[in-house]
C-alpha cells in the first residue's frame, strides 16, 4: 500500500516472470450505506450508495498462453473455475468483443470472502479486464472497461474508479468522490454466503427510507463522514436480519466494542464496523470474531489509481 492509503495496481511482472505475465491486486469494497430506491423495468434495482475500497485484496496473476483455453487456478477449494466464475466471464467477454484469440492462465490467490457483500468476484473480474488490457496493450479507456464490466455484474464498474464513489442506477453510474480515509475498519463474516438475488428478494419497499442529502465537503474529515453516514442505512439489512439472526448478533457485538458505525455491507453477510481510533485491543478483536467462530479482518479504506 502506498502512502496516503492508496493501493498499488501491481501491474509489474514479478521477478523471474516472463513479459507475457502480469499480476494485479483486486481490492474488496464496503457499502458505507445502501439505499434501494426502486425496481427497474429490466428487473434490476436502482440504488443510491457510497462504495469504499479497502486494502483486503485478492491477488491475480494473468498469463497469456498459446492455447485458446481459459484456465483458472485458485487456492479456494469451493470456488468454481469454469464458465460460472466471473473471471472466466470477463475473459470470454473480452475475447468476443475484441477478437482476442490467445488463451489465458489465471492464478487467483483468494483473500476476500466469497458471496460476502464485499464485491470480491466483481473486483476479480475488473482486475482481469484491466490486466488483459495492459498485457495485450489493447488501449481500452476506463469508461470502455467499465461498460464491459457492467455486462458481467452491477458492482464491476466501481472497480475502474478511484475507490471512493457515489454509485447509482443499478451500478452503472459511478461518480468519484473524496472521503476521509483516516479510520479503521473491522470486517466480520459468518461462515456462509448470501446471494444478491436472495437479499434483494427479501426487500420490503414499504419499509425503505427516503434518500437524504449529504454534504460531501464535510465528509473529507472523518468526523463529518461518520456523522453523515450514521443517519443512513443499508436497506437490505431489514429482510436479511430476520432470516439470519447471527447477523444481528454480530452487529450487537460490534456495537459493544465501541464502534462508531456498524452496518451490513452490500448483500452481506459481512458486517463492518468503523472506528475513529485505530488502536483496537486483542480482547476487542476476540469479541468481534466470537472467539474465532466468525471470519475477522482488520483493514483500512484506500483510494485506487485512476
Amino acid at each position: 500500500m502506498k502512502n496516503g492509503n492508496e493501493i498499488s495496481p501491481a501491474f509489474e511482472p514479478r521477478p523471474g516472470i516472463r513479459p507475457h505475465t502480469v499480476t494485479i491486486s483486486a481490492p474488496a469494497k464496503i457499502n458505507l450505506f445502501l439505499k434501494v430506491v426502486g425496481i427497474r423495468p429490466d428487473g434490476y434495482h436502482d440504488i443510491f450508495s457510497w462504495f469504499q475500497a479497502v486494502d483486503l485484496a485478492d491477488q491475480i496473476e494473468i498469463e497469456k498462453t498459446a492455447s485458446p483455453s481459459i484456465e483458472i487456478q485458485t487456492d479456494h477449494k469451493d470456488l468454481p473455475t469454469g464458465p460460472e466464475n466471473l473471471i472466466y466471464k470477463a475473459i470470454k467477454l473480452l475475447r468476443e468483443n475484441l477478437e482476442i484469440r490467445s488463451g489465458f492462465r489465471i492464478s487467483l490467490a483468494k483473500r476476500i470472502p466469497v458471496a460476502a457483500g464485499l464485491g470480491g468476484g466483481s473486483s476479480d473480474a475488473a482486475a482481469v479486464i484491466k490486466g488483459v488490457n495492459r498485457l495485450l496493450n489493447i488501449g481500452l479507456t476506463r469508461s470502455e472497461m467499465a461498460a464491459l464490466g457492467l455486462e458481467i455484474g452491477s458492482d464491476v464498474p466501481f472497480f475502474f474508479g478511484r475507490g471512493q464513489a457515489e454509485v447509482t442506477g443499478r451500478g452503472e453510474h459511478v461518480k468519484d468522490i473524496q472521503l476521509a480515509t483516516d479510520y479503521q475498519v473491522v470486517l466480520v463474516t459468518p461462515p456462509f454466503g448470501i446471494s444478491a438475488g436472495e437479499a434483494y428478494g427479501k426487500l420490503n419497499f414499504d419499509l425503505t427510507d427516503s434518500v437524504q442529502d449529504i454534504s460531501l465537503s464535510r465528509c473529507r474529515q472523518v468526523d463529518g463522514l461518520f456523522d453523515a453516514i450514521s443517519g443512513m442505512a443499508n436497506d437490505l439489512e431489514r429482510g436479511l436480519f430476520g432470516s439470519y439472526p447471527v447477523l444481528d448478533k454480530i452487529k450487537d457485538v460490534l456495537v459493544r466494542t465501541g464502534a462508531d458505525v456498524v452496518r451490513l455491507s452490500g448483500s452481506g453477510p459481512t458486517v463492518f464496523a468503523l472506528y475513529r481510533d485505530r488502536c483496537q485491543t486483542k480482547e476487542t478483536l476476540a469479541q468481534a470474531s466470537d472467539r474465532g467462530k466468525w471470519g475477522l479482518a482488520v483493514v483500512s479504506p484506500v483510494t485506487l489509481p485512476g
